[in-house]
């Protein structure tokens, strides 16, 4: 018994789909493979950082004087600490006298007496 032409021609067609279902299957295992996921993910990143960039510069293209204003701000903010003591050294440099460093020693710190408790009035009365 032969086969019907239909019948023929639908196993083909069968074979075809089979065939297109198995390259799907092989591009999805390959797409799905952490090595590709993480190279896609390095690309997307590398793409997003170069149009952040881009951005950036075009803001400073913009508005230079904002932006010097800007970074002038967040330097003086992120130098708060050696700022402020270069201010107090020239300060004290313009305000001490040479004169009197010379001829007198530096003074020596005070000595501190410790603390005694005081006593309470309560405490008075029953010593």
């Amino acid at each position: 018994m032969s086969d019907h032409p239909r019948i023929v021609a639908a196993r083909a067609e069968a074979e075809l789909h089979k065939a297109a279902l198995i390259e799907t299957a092989r591009e999805l295992q390959l797409r799905l493979q952490p090595k590709t996921l993480a190279s896609e993910a390095w690309e997307k990143a590398k793409n997003k950082g170069a149009d952040l960039a881009e951005d950036a510069v075009d803001a400073v293209k913009r508005r230079p004087v904002a932006t010097g204003g800007i970074l002038a701000a967040l330097t003086m903010f992120l130098a708060r600490e050696p700022i402020k003591d270069a201010a107090v050294r020239m300060f004290d440099a313009m305000t001490s006298d040479d004169d009197d460093k010379d001829d007198e020693p530096a003074p020596r710190p005070a000595r501190r007496r410790a603390k005694t408790p005081r006593r309470t009035a309560r405490q008075t009365e029953k010593a």
